[in-house]
């Protein structure tokens, strides 16, 4: 019986060696292939000068990172909030119009779409002025300085200030390439790199040395060379220039940046209703993202909006920067345990609660706009008014620093409810000023709300020209298309 049985075992045996031994085989295949492709992955094709604008051409050394880039064009992903599909957000919420009244930003506002199209969308955009060639348009050429890598390169030809100069449609032809690689990469070693000045100034001005800060920091500040709150600086070296500045001397927190403009008595514009000094918050996303339990633990920007992924046998960053809520498992899974629908609920928990307080508040600034405008209606003095247009100017600041800080009510709930509870608080005291004073000249009524509720019954009620606006939006189609926005289109096309 056992010598029956040997030769059995002997053949079983036999087909299991030979098993092995293939799929060893197959894994060392597959271990030299994935080798081979990691080689190649990073062997240079072509050659990169530091200033090379076109991601076309640093895509072909790096194409997983140019093909996820270029991802960025979908506009498909919506969350409960916004997403990254445009939207017309006066059309949303035409409240905005009357905030902003005096201001561009009435004019026209769109939610941000993809990298891919910061070129595109700020030659769209009503606030520009009007149509590409008319140099007379209001947007200073400093509005470019965030859209794209011909920047660095313009500033290293021109000089700094230079660049500065003029009106936005000075540059029309030369900012052509949409935010890319040459913005955060140094060509020969693809270390991360700082390539806007006003980034490089702050951190001077406050002592200190960006150059000394760690891998993990730059993943975060190559950010903020544009996530940032700014103003444009007129009183420079070279006077009259609009020159890009970060407001951090005294510090980032709402009530720091609130101070310095206080200080040097800047305002962004005038009310057109209440003749408030206004101020603009652009979109600190940096200074909210820094009050938040993630920075405090270490996790960079990249972390999160850019994950890692892996391709056969390379590990590469995700250049499809995007919201993670479109991208669970590699974003927040990495760390977070909880199942995608939890961690999808706890965002949007957040975002329900600093939403609902920051409209609150909103409702109320509207209403402060509109009751000040009837106080000089009924002729006001200047001295009656001086602490109700602070008021007007520091809430409004305090909604604007909430409203504008992308993803705020997630990297930083907590701050942001404290800065629109504060906002509240001067808001309620404004009103119960505009109130004695209303009533000091006669006027013992509520002061009637208007009708809003369309951004058209918006741009109506604070005076807007639509007929004009038309007329600028069809120049815009009707203009003979520039070399920049040919490339745009035909990258729209392809990707």
């Amino acid at each position: 019986m056992s010598s029956k049985r040997k030769p059995i075992v002997n053949w079983l045996i036999f087909i299991v060696t030979v098993v092995v031994v293939f799929l060893l085989g197959m894994l060392a295949s597959s271990i030299t292939e994935r080798k081979a492709e990691a080689i190649f992955a990073y062997t240079p094709q072509v050659e990169i000068d530091n200033n090379e604008p076109r991601n076309e051409i640093w895509g072909k050394n790096f194409p997983r990172e140019y093909e996820t880039y270029y991802e960025t064009a979908d506009t498909t992903f919506r969350s409960k909030y916004n997403g990254n599909a445009m939207i017309d957000m006066l059309e949303v919420d035409p409240r905005l119009v009357v905030l902003w009244a005096g201001y561009g930003f009435a004019k026209d506002y769109n939610q941000g779409r993809g990298h891919v199209y910061a070129v595109t969308d700020l030659q769209n955009s009503l606030r520009t002025g009007g149509p590409v060639d008319d140099k007379t348009g209001p947007m200073p050429a400093t509005c470019w300085t965030c859209k794209g890598p011909d920047v660095p390169r313009v500033m290293e030809r021109d000089g700094i200030a230079e660049f500065y100069t003029g009106k936005w449609a000075r540059l029309g032809s030369e900012v052509v390439n949409p935010i890319g690689c040459a913005d955060c990469h140094d060509a020969e070693t693809m270390n991360l790199r700082i390539t806007r000045p006003a980034l490089i100034e702050a951190f001077e001005r406050q002592g200190k040395d960006i150059n000394k800060s760690t891998h993990q920091e730059m993943r975060s500040l190559v950010c903020a060379q544009c996530h940032v709150e700014y103003y444009f600086n007129k009183n420079t070296p070279k006077k009259g220039t609009p020159y890009l500045t970060f407001p951090w001397d005294k510090g980032q927190t709402v009530e720091d940046m609130e101070e310095y403009y206080d200080e040097i008595e800047f305002k962004d514009w005038t009310h057109k209703i209440s003749k408030a000094p206004m101020l603009k918050a652009q979109h600190p996303g940096y200074e909210v993202y820094k009050m938040g339990i993630h920075a405090q633990r270490g996790v960079s920007c990249a972390d999160c909006h850019m994950p890692y992924k892996s391709e056969g046998g390379v590990k590469f960053t995700d250049h499809k920067i995007q919201s993670p809520l479109n991208n669970v498992a590699n974003s927040c899974q990495v760390c977070h345990k909880q199942s995608e629908l939890d961690l999808i609920k706890n965002v949007t928990d957040n975002q329900d609660r600093i939403i609902d307080i920051r409209d609150r508040l909103e409702v109320l600034i509207v209403r402060a706009h509109v009751e000040a405008g009837k106080c000089w209606e009924l002729g006001a003095t200047e001295e009656q008014m001086k602490d109700i247009l602070q008021g007007i100017r520091h809430a409004q600041w305090r909604w604007d620093y909430a409203a504008a800080s992308h993803g705020g009510s997630f990297h930083a709930p907590v701050e942001l409810g404290r800065v629109i509870g504060t906002g509240l608080e001067i808001a309620q005291e404004t009103r119960i000023k505009l109130t004695r004073v209303l009533i000091a000249l006669g006027h013992t009524e509520e002061v009637p709300y208007p009708d809003i509720s369309t951004k058209a019954k918006a741009q109506e009620y604070i005076g807007l020209p639509m007929e004009k606006l038309i007329t600028e939006k069809e120049a815009f189609k009707q203009n003979l298309l520039p070399k920049w926005l040919e490339i745009a289109k035909e990258r729209e096309s392809k990707y």
